[in-house]
């Protein structure tokens, strides 16, 4: 119950100002203003913008308990559910409201994170299920010269559900890329020139395929 309290201490304007509050295990208010001041969102760096932490955040889960899957946040490097192979989704399972709410939350944080594909296991939920979009608004934010490089090119939402991989064009290219599940970094890793990836009633070849290959290696490899 001390935490649950002084959780809701520190979040109250006083506390931020640092007024002297009566606290029962006697804190002084330079230790309040102190602990409120790490929130304070520091300065962008190459990692990316920084996150502010919400005390009223904190006290709502030591009140509601952890969210629910399928989550709506991106799970990072060292969650159980990443080091684990993707199940595959049964075909009583492909109209069920289950997989409606997943698809539906895949889509959202993908839009939301401005990225061009995300998994399920990215979501907390270890089934083999992604999604993939590249708008043009998103896609105006690369260079011209970067999308030429890359063969880039828009395309429409699309959801795959148990998708298969076939390559297409065995010749590696590289290019650095980053993952909403290793957040802030980046890498570069080699990907197969084109493959044609299948699943639930999508199929087609995909020239920009170090896309697909990075978001659907989320399904079958332990991060």
């Amino acid at each position: 119950m001390s935490r649950l309290w002084g959780g809701l201490l520190l979040g109250t304007p006083q506390a931020r100002r640092g007024v002297l509050l009566a606290l029962p295990w006697g804190m002084c208010a330079g230790a309040i203003a102190t602990q409120a001041c790490s929130s304070t969102p520091a300065p962008h760096g190459l990692e990316g913008p920084a996150r502010a932490r919400s005390y009223w955040r904190y006290v709502r889960r030591l009140i509601w308990g952890a969210p629910e899957q399928p989550y709506a946040h991106v799970c990072q490097v060292g969650d159980p559910v990443l080091r684990t192979v993707a199940g595959p989704v049964e075909p009583a399972q492909l109209a069920g409201p289950e997989l409606q709410r997943l698809v539906q939350r895949l889509v959202q944080v993908m839009r939301r994170r401005h990225c061009v594909g995300l998994s399920a296991p990215q979501l907390g939920v270890p089934l083999q299920v992604l999604a993939l979009e590249l708008p043009e608004a998103l896609l105006r934010a690369y260079t011209p010269c970067m999308r030429e490089v890359r063969q880039m090119e828009p395309f429409p939402l699309r959801v795959f559900v148990n998708p298969t991989l076939r390559v297409l064009d065995n010749r590696l290219v590289t290019f650095p890329e980053g993952c909403e599940s290793v957040s802030g970094f980046l890498a570069c890793v080699p990907r197969f020139q084109a493959v044609q990836i299948s699943g639930a009633g999508w199929e087609g070849p995909w020239g920009a395929s170090p896309l697909v290959d990075s978001v659907s290696a989320n399904l079958q490899l332990n991060l």
